[in-house]
């Protein structure tokens, strides 16, 4: 399969498998999705099961109106869970049954496992722990050089016990990929809808980038039919230049758009041409984008 037919099967695929129910079959924590942004499976954990997030996103597809099956984190049922269906990916018995029996043979690889669910994974009191069941989990599978990534807000980042955990996956190979969708404070709260102030997320990446390169995920959108303004766009770049000037390493910024049906009805994709343009700019800091479009009409 040459590489763009390759792209394309993730992007078709990963818009109908992505949006595949969190559990696994009888799963409460760990789940599985053919990703558009790992390029393959990644094993999702989540340790925010109640459905309780610091932000409220209004691109954000988690149904916040009805609370999650379960309310807290047992670990040694994750440890379970997560050692489990790394062997069934290992072995191939995850591609026995749908929805994953109709993933590519190119794409039947595991390419990461990330913390990533209903919410903030560094909000939960236990996230080291969780952290140390992971890497132990991928070294028993025969999986130790699998990434793990924390997708993240970064809004909990200075937290001691955070940093503790992520200087663990430093080790082991680690990667975060932290959110940061707009530039300025106005748009900040409007799309993340946090009381969080966009300094402590700004602060935190920063804080997190002098010790590792990071991923900024940036998600734009159209809300209530309209695209970011060219302002906030320039805003966003400033702040990305700021956070390289001041020593921190940004190895990737993420650009990408609805692809889900999101939680607010006044919230739309981008088009293609307009996505290219964020990411045209970006590049211009200079620094290497990743672009993820949307079939996904509102």
């Amino acid at each position: 399969m040459r590489a763009s037919d390759l792209k394309a099967a993730v992007n078709t695929q990963a818009l109908s498998i992505h949006d595949h129910r969190r559990e696994l079959e009888a799963n409460r924590y760990v789940y599985a999705v053919l990703s558009r942004r790992s390029s393959g499976i990644s094993i999702g954990v989540n340790l925010n099961p109640d459905k309780i997030c610091n932000f409220d996103c209004i691109y954000c597809q988690v149904d916040r109106t009805s609370p999650g099956k379960h309310k807290k984190v047992e670990l040694p049922i994750l440890e379970d869970e997560l050692k489990e269906i790394l062997l069934k990916a290992k072995s191939g018995a995850l591609y026995e049954n749908p929805p994953f029996a109709g993933v590519p043979e190119p794409l039947r690889q595991v390419k990461d496992i990330a913390f990533s669910g209903d919410g903030e994974p560094t909000t939960f009191p236990h996230f080291k722990k969780a952290v140390e069941i992971a890497i132990a989990a991928k070294k028993e599978a025969g999986l130790d050089s699998l990434k793990i990534v924390v997708i993240t807000n970064a809004t909990m980042l200075h937290r001691p016990g955070v940093r503790q955990a992520l200087s663990l996956l430093d080790a082991h190979n680690g990667e975060i990929w932290a959110k940061l969708d707009a530039g300025t404070e106005d748009y900040y709260r409007t799309v993340d809808a946090t009381r969080i102030p966009l300094k402590r997320v700004l602060d935190n990446i920063l804080d997190a980038a002098r010790l590792r390169p990071v991923v900024i995920q940036s998600l734009f959108m159209r809300v209530h039919g309209f695209p970011p303004e060219a302002g906030e766009i320039t805003a966003y770049c400033d702040r990305l230049r700021e956070i390289t000037m001041k020593g921190g390493k940004i190895g990737l910024v993420q650009i990408y758009t609805v692809a889900r049906r999101p939680a607010r009805e006044y919230v739309a994709p981008l088009s293609d041409r307009e996505l290219d343009s964020i990411a045209e700019q970006v590049e211009k800091i200079p620094l290497t984008t990743a672009r993820f479009y949307s079939n996904y009409e509102i």
